[in-house]
């Protein structure tokens, strides 16, 4: 969808000692508001840096190409984090949940908003350099109004939109350099993913799984935008893993890409976490449902899908795996492996091993109460399940853990200095669904759960807690410390090299400093909303920061109302977002960086 620049006045204001040049448009949204004087000095960014980001850099949405979630900054460490005071704040001006990392590449920040809004901001001040609009269909419905980032490659600054475009805008002003439809909105696909770059493509993959669609991931040349590949996640007859999908259910499958995948540069594939089928009832679509709550491994030149290791078959419980595995090595009978680490919905921590054609088990162990699975085959990892607990058409059964699973979308982290995996895990509730028949009718909701008969069963623990932070010994594997919270928790999780986590997540709107080797709360700081934003940190001039975007909402306040509901509170976390950047005061001292 291209935006036509139909002036209607031009108006100037004194914004920070420059002139902001406002362009008003008639009938629609600002698609871009730009400084008198725009981004004056920016680093390109290359293919080599974007394998061997710098320290003080934050390229891409979890920091690296192996999705640790990792700065090896550590200015900021166990012994000042009580310290950390706000450097700078920002008004997004958006409701909604804030969910991107602030991207950060030499001095200069991107973050992106719900509804498309991209900021382009002076990462020492906080100083709003140029804002990018995308101007929306009006006959959109936008089942989930988030958007989780920019990816960044040459002079250029990449976003997946919610009418499923694909936008190159120019890094210095914000202009949209060019723009291309991914699917039809009309359809039910809509993007909220950040793009992932490499060899000079750049990644998107699309939602709408509850709409009905046949998911995909589809690669484009990154300075032109021409199409490279389309890789479906539902083969068609007679493709590899065809039969696993009965009559023509493969068509409205679902399988949708929701979270960046990973990329493995010596390999050169990238592996992707894909969602669950649709509809959500296993019986109305008979079979193991290929490529569904899978990781597929990708090879980046030609979109072949070269390996995959499906974590449970015929999905019946909303447990998408949409997080990409973490590329992390760990060790097993004297052995070092090239693991492929994933925190699963399903309430299981999968250990696999990656190779060139293939990914295999290794193992995997519950980090949350789960009761469906009744074993795991040690060869395959393929599950048995308890059949009383899976629903189906006109079958009622309960589950543990919840639809909103073990685990959601928020990344886990990784620390190469401890050694242990972080994840952002949800205890102590349970669900129930029953299913009905649907038909299909594009663009509408295509779940097949009975209304009112999709709830949550907090078992009597949850009154103590909900949300936990776990630290995992991949080597173990053993969990080696929890913290615990009252809240559900939706934060996701960033390390640093100075042993100190950074998470959010929790409906008291607090964000909190952890020490990574024992869990200890070393800090908080109470913001204007609950967080769901990926926290990224930076270096400028010496001084290290940590970055966050705050604004509550989508899952984490659909699954915040039940609660209410059902334990009769009365928390409110209020919306809005806004960016939060802290620092130690007065810090003069040069990063170190290990």
């Amino acid at each position: 969808m291209s935006t036509v620049l139909t002036l209607f006045s031009v108006r100037s204001v004194r914004y920070c000692n420059s002139w902001l040049v406002v362009f008003v448009i008639a009938g629609g949204l600002t698609p871009s508001i730009f400084l008198g004087q725009p981004v004056s000095s920016y680093a390109t960014v290359t293919d080599e840096r974007l394998e061997s980001p710098e320290p003080h850099n934050w390229l891409m949405y979890r920091g690296s190409y192996d999705s640790k979630g990792y700065s090896p900054l550590s200015q900021i460490d166990t012994t000042n984090a009580s310290r950390l005071v706000p450097a700078w704040t920002f008004s997004t001006g958006m409701r909604e949940g804030h969910e991107a990392p602030p991207i950060v590449n030499d001095g200069v920040m991107f973050v992106t908003t719900p509804h498309n809004r991209v900021l382009a901001l002076d990462a020492r001040s906080g100083d709003l350099l140029w804002r990018y609009d995308r101007d929306l269909p009006e006959d959109q419905y936008q089942l989930h109004p988030t958007n989780r980032g920019v990816a960044l490659y040459a002079d250029y600054v990449y976003l997946a939109t919610a009418d499923a475009y694909l936008v190159a805008l120019d890094a210095r002003s914000g202009e949209v350099v060019w723009e291309r439809e991914v699917e039809d909105y009309t359809a039910g696909y809509y993007m909220t993913l950040a793009p992932l770059v490499a060899e000079g493509k750049v990644m998107v993959g699309v939602s709408g799984g509850e709409f009905g669609v046949r998911g995909f991931i589809a690669a484009f040349e990154a300075m032109t935008g021409e199409p490279a590949w389309k890789t479906y996640t539902i083969p068609a007859p007679g493709e590899p893993g065809s039969e696993t999908w009965e009559g023509e259910s493969w068509k409205t499958g679902g399988v949708p890409i929701w979270v960046t995948g990973s990329y493995d540069v010596a390999l050169g594939l990238t592996y992707w976490g894909t969602g669950n089928a649709a509809p959500w009832m296993g019986d109305a679509r008979p079979g193991d449902n290929l490529y569904a709550t899978s990781v597929i491994a990708l090879d980046v030149e030609t979109g072949q899908i070269r390996a995959h290791h499906q974590y449970h078959w015929n999905d019946s419980w909303d447990w998408d795996e949409v997080s990409a595995p973490l590329l992390v090595n760990f060790r097993r009978n004297g052995r070092t492996i090239s693991g492929l680490v994933h925190p699963g919905r399903n309430g299981y921590l999968w250990f696999l091993e990656r190779d060139r054609d293939q990914i295999r088990f290794v193992d995997a162990l519950p980090f949350v109460h789960q009761n469906v699975f009744t074993s795991i085959d040690p060869k395959t990892g393929r599950p048995s399940y308890d059949i009383a607990r899976r629903p189906g058409t006109g079958k009622h059964a309960e589950f543990c853990p919840s639809h909103w699973g073990g685990k959601n979308w928020p990344p886990a982290a990784y620390s190469p200095k401890t050694g242990y995996l972080y994840i952002p895990a949800n205890e102590n509730i349970c669900g129930q669904f029953e299913g009905r028949e649907i038909e299909y009718s594009p663009g509408r909701i295509y779940t097949g759960v009975v209304r009112g008969k999709r709830r949550l069963k907090p078992t009597v623990e949850a009154k103590d807690h909900i949300g936990e932070l776990q630290a995992w010994d991949l080597d173990g594997p053993r969990k080696v410390w929890t913290k615990t919270f009252a809240s559900h928790n939706w934060g996701p999780v960033l390390a640093t090299a100075g042993n100190v986590l950074f998470m959010g997540g929790t409906n008291d709107r607090y964000f909190r400093a952890f020490d990574a080797q024992t869990g200890e709360e070393l800090w908080k700081q109470r913001t204007n909303s609950g967080i769901t934003g990926v926290p990224s940190s930076y270096e400028v001039d010496g001084v290290q920061y940590v970055a966050v975007l705050s604004g509550w909402g989508v899952d984490a306040d659909r699954k915040q109302r039940r609660l209410n509901k059902i334990l009769g509170t009365k928390t409110y976390v209020p919306q809005g977002g806004v960016l939060w950047v802290f620092a130690l005061p007065q810090t003069t001292t040069q990063t170190s960086q290990k």
